[in-house]
């Protein structure tokens, strides 16, 4: 199992150890495979549920009255990116088909 940081929330830990407990190899091989392929298969959907409680979260706490700037720092999230969860923004890859930036020459 990995170390505790002293940042992460206790829940959060909490998941992470889990997590860890699933790798554990004094879980026979085979075993360990097939939970670890589980939570692979689930990945996704809770990446996406995650996702979707914290704009929420967010949207919750703009909607009480604080600010862009204020959500920013009560989350550590940059102001930027705090703006784009609001808004829904998932993905912050350039969409695909489009140029390739070039090298001023």
């Amino acid at each position: 199992m990995s170390e505790e940081d002293p940042q992460l929330d206790e829940e959060v830990q909490r998941v992470l150890d889990a997590i860890d407990t699933l790798s554990a190899t004094d879980v026979p091989a085979a075993e360990r495979a097939r939970r670890l392929s589980q939570l692979l298969d689930e990945w996704p959907s809770a990446h996406s549920r995650v996702r979707a409680a914290r704009q929420a979260a967010m949207q919750e706490m703009q909607d009480g009255g604080m600010s862009l700037r204020k959500i920013s720092a009560e989350t550590g999230i940059s102001f930027g990116r705090v703006r784009e969860i609001i808004a829904g923004v998932t993905k912050r890859e350039k969409p695909k088909g489009a140029p390739a930036e070039q090298e001023p020459s």
